[in-house]
């Protein structure tokens, strides 16, 4: 059937009542008319191509049903395979279809397992998103910081059985060093790394106004030590009473806020967004929000008298905020260096609170970032959607096979005429090509005097326009 048609002579017409033959054919070559091709698809659902060369059959007991086994999907290779695998996976492709359930004995519990798979996705992805709102939100602990202040009198050797012309000088030396006590990390933490700078103050009437300060602040390429470590010469017994500010290094900054504002936020120090959540859980709790217009703060007798304001926008709240932000205070530890030779070397220890990350915060960047488990549930997903559409396609054959043993003669009859059909609706044909190929078709056609006239017309003018065309050109 394919060949015969193949062999007819090429044609084009624009409908039922016109056609076009080609010059010294026998009216059994001519071409009958037909439709204008159309791209897009708008046959019914029982005579549409199947993707892959199968062919859906209407619904009629007799007529079967699925490709022939062997058949290759021509139609998923090539750029469309390539973009169809390139899609994201869809849980549909992973479901077992009704009909095939009663096939495989596992399917109620592979259902289960899909349906428990389902509810664990959402749970996970749900903790994701919480846990990426809770790293935008720094979590940090309280530990204790031992602060060790070590003095030590460091006297010259003498030689014996030689006069010294000079009298030695005599030098104490301090040691400000520290530990975390408890640490989750159990790292040893650099001190310094806990401190934004570090002044010691010794006293000035022994030392001199020119003298009598040590300090040390960070900056960029500060490298971190262990401890500090300061020099004064002395005389054989010392009594020196000396000051050790320490301003610690935050993360983020925090900040002193105004004694007013701090008594009424119940906040001494802290970071501007945990101050800002502060003044609007205390707008929220006394109703200052304009019901009108919402944008707006009614200011209380308390803020009136901070603000000096009677009404302010919400988002003036940060502006007007920083005037009453200062430095936090530093750690002031008094300390008495008294040394001696009988008693060359003291030690005494302070205690402070420090904050420090929350070491869950690496454990949940870890999750975020952690791709192999996640690379390997999508290799087994692809290995399940392989396996249930090789079920598919057994199933698909198995049917093939149970309708060609029942009848085979019909069978093949009624396979070969629904692919007649469904090639005519790919290639948008009409008619019966079969008798199209015949003269007796064409006999007593209301339209064929029309078409053979159109068909000179078309002739004559194609060769007037030609004649014109080479009298130009001459």
């Amino acid at each position: 059937l394919l060949l015969n048609r193949d062999m007819r002579p090429p044609y084009t017409a624009n409908g039922p009542t016109s056609a076009q033959f080609v010059r010294g054919a026998t009216p059994s070559a001519a071409a009958v008319p037909q439709r204008a091709p159309n791209p897009a698809y708008t046959g019914t659902p029982s005579s549409r191509p199947v993707q892959g060369g199968s062919v859906q059959m209407p619904p009629s007991g007799s007529r079967p049903r699925g490709r022939p086994p062997g058949s290759t999907n021509k139609s998923s290779l090539g750029a469309g395979g390539q973009k169809q695998g390139m899609k994201r996976k869809k849980l549909a492709d992973r479901i077992l279809p009704v009909n095939l359930r009663e096939f495989v004995p596992e399917s109620q519990a592979y259902m289960d397992l899909l349906s428990f798979e389902r509810k664990l996705d959402s749970t996970i992805m749900r903790k994701r998103l919480e846990i990426q709102e809770a790293l935008k939100r720094p979590t940090k602990l309280k530990k204790k910081l031992r602060v060790i202040i070590t003095t030590q009198l460091n006297v010259p050797p003498t030689v014996e059985g030689k006069e010294q012309e000079e009298k030695p000088v005599m030098q104490w030396e301090m040691r400000v060093e520290g530990k975390l006590i408890d640490d989750p990390q159990r790292q040893r933490r650099k001190f310094s790394s806990f401190f934004k700078s570090l002044i010691i103050e010794l006293d000035k009437e022994i030392y001199g106004p020119d003298n009598h300060l040590v300090e040390w602040h960070r900056t960029a390429t500060t490298e971190e030590t262990d401890g500090y470590q300061v020099k004064r010469p002395c005389e054989e017994d010392l009594k020196c009473k000396c000051t050790i500010l320490l301003v610690l290094d935050h993360e983020p900054a925090q900040y002193k806020l105004d004694p007013r504002l701090a008594r009424l936020l119940g906040v001494h120090s802290q970071s501007r967004p945990v101050i800002i959540e502060h003044f609007w859980e205390y707008v929220k709790t006394h109703r200052l929000q304009d019901p009108d217009e919402r944008e707006y703060i009614n200011c209380d007798k308390y803020f009136e008298q901070i603000f000096e304001c009677k009404r302010m926008k919400l988002c003036e709240f940060p502006i007007r905020l920083n005037p009453l932000l200062s430095a936090p205070d530093p750690i002031k530890i008094t300390h008495m260096i008294d040394v001696s030779i009988k008693e060359p070397k003291k030690t005494n220890v302070f205690e402070i609170e420090v904050e420090i990350d929350d070491t869950i915060r690496d454990q949940m960047k870890n999750f975020l970032m952690a791709t192999q488990s996640q690379q390997e549930i999508a290799n087994l997903d692809t290995k399940i959607q392989e396996t249930i559409a090789l079920i598919k396609s057994q199933k698909t054959n198995r049917e093939f096979f149970i309708q060609f043993s029942e009848n085979p003669k019909q069978f093949i009859n009624n396979w070969l005429a629904s692919q007649t059909k469904d090639l005519k609706t790919m290639t948008n044909q009409v008619g019966n090509p079969e008798k199209e190929r015949r003269a007796d078709f064409y006999q007593d056609q209301s339209w064929l005097n029309e078409a053979i006239g159109r068909y000179i017309y078309s002739q004559v003018e194609g060769r007037r326009v030609e004649l014109e065309q080479n009298l130009k050109t001459q």
